[in-house]
């Protein structure tokens, strides 16, 4: 059956790169500063006059997303193409948050509390599940660390000024 599977070691590392992937726009952003910041929307609005995404979605922090999962895969034991596809999906996930975030006037960086944590973490498991044997038990178990994690971790990110306000 499918709850059955449960593949911890796999779902620990999975849930190390999808951290990855939404730790590594901050952290370029500490980097950075406001320098090579370019939103991914190119400022553009919505038709209900608010941005696509807002300005706080970045070219960097796609990149860097994208660059930091494609790296750390293989230390952690899956192909550099996983890593690629988890941080390229969380960013999607990420994306649609801000969209829908922007729909109900919510200012970037805004916590809202499972569209914030779902989206980001759900969306790389989904990508992956056609060719790492996830079951739908190892899909929650991650998507529930991963949600649990960003809300405590954000906490410590802010106390380290990486984040300019906890969740």
């Amino acid at each position: 059956m499918l709850f059955d599977r449960i593949n911890l070691a796999l779902d620990l590392k999975v849930l190390v790169l999808v951290s990855v992937a939404n730790a590594a726009p901050v952290i370029a952003q500490d980097i950075f500063g406001r320098s090579l910041s370019y939103p991914v929307d190119g400022r553009a609005m919505f038709f209900d006059a608010q941005p696509l995404l807002g300005a706080s979605k970045s070219v960097r922090g796609l990149v860097s997303s994208l660059l930091a999962t494609t790296l750390v895969a293989p230390i952690v034991g899956l192909s550099w193409l996983a890593g690629a596809l988890i941080g390229a999906a969380a960013m999607l996930g990420d994306l649609c948050s801000s969209f829908i975030k922007r729909r109900m006037k919510l200012p970037p960086s805004s916590m809202t509390t499972g569209l914030d944590q779902i989206p980001e973490s759900l969306f790389p498991l989904l990508a992956c599940a056609a060719f790492l044997p996830l079951s739908v038990t190892d899909i929650a178990i991650v998507v529930a660390c991963f949600g649990a994690g960003e809300v405590f971790g954000s906490r410590f990110l802010h106390r380290i000024r990486l984040r300019d306000r906890p969740y």
